[in-house]
């Protein structure tokens, strides 16, 4: 009984250390930053067309937009450019467009629903078109640096299609607008600048962005789906009626002019 008990723990070590070795990248063995197993998430293979053809009217809107982002990169909008290319930093960059500070200290239930979700969006959700397809990235295409430099040499090599940091920055709009109704309008403004931020870096291409957001949209509604997903959700807004209750988050001054006043 001994040796088989010992023989059953042995070929647990074994599988495990094998399935660590696949580098296998989902919550199995990174349960910080993922909600989903690999498998689980929509694929954006299926869910997307291929990006555009060079020659192609979608191909010369890339360009021309590649060039309207190289105008952006000595102007503030730049700078906002530059920093959002440190997804790390993705909570720091919602909470003014939240109105409160998402910080891991002040609001930790929402802290951690905003980066266990990210590699959902940004990696696993993106994962089969840009292995697919591989396209080149507009640096590299052109040779001409991006306005952060620090991720160049990783992504070099990384498909450009579609945009990891636009599903992550998008993904995490909607679900903190679900949260934040109030500010939904300054919060999905920021998850639109967080793509457009893409462009002007010259780390993407416009329809990488524009992809992105479709698959950011298919992601959250699949991670809606997970019970764990459901309970950091509720964790989530507990605590945001507490903040709200306490005056400790601004409002929307965001106007919105109702369609029946336009006409």
């Amino acid at each position: 009984m001994m040796k088989r008990n010992l023989l059953i723990a042995a070929l647990a070590v074994f599988s495990f250390t094998a399935f660590a070795q696949t580098k296998v990248k989902d919550v199995r063995t990174n349960p910080d930053l993922f909600f989903l197993q690999d498998g689980e998430q929509p694929s954006s293979l299926d869910l997307l067309p291929p990006p555009p053809e060079m020659g192609s009217l979608q191909w010369f809107n890339d360009e021309s937009r590649y060039y309207w982002g190289l105008k952006q990169r000595d102007t503030e909008r730049g700078d906002q450019a530059a920093a959002d290319a440190n997804v790390e930093d993705v909570a720091q960059n919602f909470s003014e467009a939240f109105g409160t500070a998402i910080t891991k200290e002040g609001t930790p239930n929402i802290y951690k629903l905003v980066y266990k979700m990210r590699e959902d969006a940004g990696d696993l959700a993106t994962r089969g078109a840009k292995k697919h397809y591989n396209r080149i990235r507009p640096f590299k295409y052109y040779g001409v640096p991006t306005c952060n430099s620090k991720q160049e040499g990783e992504l070099s090599t990384n498909g450009s299609y579609p945009s990891g940091h636009t599903t992550i920055g998008w993904a995490e709009a909607l679900v903190l607008a679900e949260i934040n109704p109030d500010r939904q309008n300054e919060i999905l403004k920021r998850g639109f600048e967080m793509g457009q931020s893409r462009v002007i870096c010259g780390y993407h291409w416009q329809s990488d962005v524009d992809a992105a957001r479709v698959v950011a949209s298919a992601v959250v509604a699949r991670l809606h789906a997970n019970e764990e997903f459901q309970k950091y959700v509720a964790a989530a807004k507990k605590e945001f009626q507490k903040l709200v209750k306490e005056g400790k988050v601004k409002k929307s001054t965001f106007v919105v002019t109702p369609w029946d006043a336009k006409k």
